[in-house]
């Protein structure tokens, strides 16, 4: 059954507007207060959230749905989000909650859910959900007596920051290096950049003044321009570039030249298959990371296997088969002996800790492969279902004929956002944009 509510991470939409409205707000922290009630126990929630102006309207509407309905509320600030999952599991909290569009502009915003076990919720958990959003609720709220209790808690920032610090060996220091970190004015701010003063780098930090309209603004991971020119302008052995809720990362090099997410996940599964870390011989990423990633790991014995898009589906492959290193071309890296779920900075430790033991320029240690040309599209669509017209499937034949045997495409709708995404890969990078600007053409005539 399609989905109303719930796209590829969470609820998310423009803020004020159905469905990121307090209304509905309420009504899922209840319709989640209900579906994970299980025994007579007090049940409680942490809720977390990035730095947007409307994170107040949704956190004060989902604090009075999980009180109306029996649960305790903790509330932490701006954290990311993969500190959410860690305090759900740290607090023994029941469900964890993410207020937070991501990588996206301030005026949208969403909600991300975790289990008591710190992993986003399955597919079916969100049905569960989403079908007593269809519900009349009011005559399964709690008695006065049992209304739940909200309290903003203290010191979580500084716990996320221990944390992400245990990921590294104790003995691992920092000291020497010279790192930029662009948090994006984002909910990384301050952990971030303190965690890495801590462990001994010498830090410069940009994106790091939130005022609830420039999260994500010209800055952070999916605009590294910024950070491009302070590594330049400090002479830094690397920049950090977090998005808004610090859940996936770009690095930039001593060159200023950009290490997107496979690149990392290489380095990442060199270094643990070398100190015997892997669990299975192999990674998990999606059908978006480039065909150089598959077979360089080919190179070294270990495999690639491929998800959907969307980090729940590599962390869904990654339990199902034992891997404990996962991520997206994005920078949504999973190394699940750490987190349940993506972690910007807990990636970027694992990098600067190969750094610093190898002792060579980043420029070096993450040009691991040479990509295979690709080239990714978007085109916005106002309603409908582009990708079902007859002309743009014969279309998408077409090209995959021409491709056969040289490349691949991956189409498909975003989960976030009205786009379909095109996505190509080919040695050959003439033929590549000629099938790929094809789709495009196709796809644009019936989406107007």
């Amino acid at each position: 059954m399609a989905r109303k509510f719930f796209g590829t991470d969470g609820i998310r939409g423009r803020a004020n507007v159905w469905p990121i409205t307090p209304e509905l707000a309420m009504k899922v922290a209840m319709a989640v207060g209900l579906s994970f009630r299980k025994g007579t126990h007090r049940h409680r929630v942490v809720i977390g959230k990035d730095t947007r102006l409307s994170g107040y309207m949704i956190e004060t509407a989902m604090v009075a749905g999980f009180t109306a309905v029996g649960v305790d509320v903790f509330m932490t600030g701006p954290i990311p989000t993969p500190g959410v999952a860690m305090l759900t599991r740290s607090l023994r909290c029941d469900f964890g909650v993410m207020i937070s569009a991501s990588h996206n502009p301030y005026q949208d915003n969403g909600i991300k859910i975790f289990g008591p076990d710190g992993y986003k919720l399955s597919d079916e958990i969100e049905a569960e959900i989403e079908a007593l959003l269809e519900e009349d609720l009011t005559g399964r709220l709690a008695p006065s007596a049992d209304l739940g209790r909200a309290k903003r808690i203290d010191g979580v920032q500084d716990r996320y920051i221990e944390f992400a610090k245990r990921t590294l060996p104790r003995n691992q220091s920092l000291a020497g290096l010279r790192v930029v970190i662009d948090c994006g004015h984002g909910a990384a701010y301050r952990v971030a950049p303190d965690a890495l003063w801590e462990l001994g780098a010498e830090v410069f930090k940009i994106g790091v003044e939130p005022d609830g309209r420039n999260i994500n603004d010209g800055c952070g991971s999916t605009a590294p321009g910024l950070l491009q020119k302070k590594v330049h302008e400090v002479r830094a052995d690397i920049g950090i570039a977090l998005d808004g809720d610090a859940d996936r990362v770009i690095i930039v090099d001593e060159k200023g030249q950009i290490v997107d997410g496979d690149q990392l996940m290489a380095v990442i599964a060199e270094s643990w298959a070398e100190e015997g870390l892997l669990a299975r011989k192999g990674i998990v990423a999606t059908v978006m990371s480039n065909l150089g990633l598959e077979r360089h790991l080919g190179g070294l014995g270990l495999e690639l296997v491929r998800t959907g898009v969307g980090d729940r589906y590599v962390v869904e492959a990654m339990r199902a088969g034992g891997y404990n290193v996962g991520g997206e071309q994005s920078g949504h890296i999973v190394l699940s002996d750490h987190s349940t779920t993506g972690d910007g900075l807990i990636a970027a430790l694992q990098l600067l800790g190969v750094v610093q033991r190898r002792g060579r320029p980043v420029s070096e240690i993450c040009h691991r492969f040479d990509p295979v040309p690709q080239i990714l599209k978007n085109v916005r669509f106002k309603g409908g279902k582009p990708l079902e017209d007859a002309s743009v499937k014969q279309v998408i034949r077409d090209a995959e004929a021409r491709l056969s045997g040289c490349g691949r495409l991956v189409i498909r709708p975003s989960g976030t956002e009205p786009l379909i995404r095109v996505m190509g890969e080919a040695d050959d990078a003439s033929l590549l944009g000629a099938v790929v600007d094809d789709i495009v053409d196709a796809l644009g005539r019936v989406a107007a």
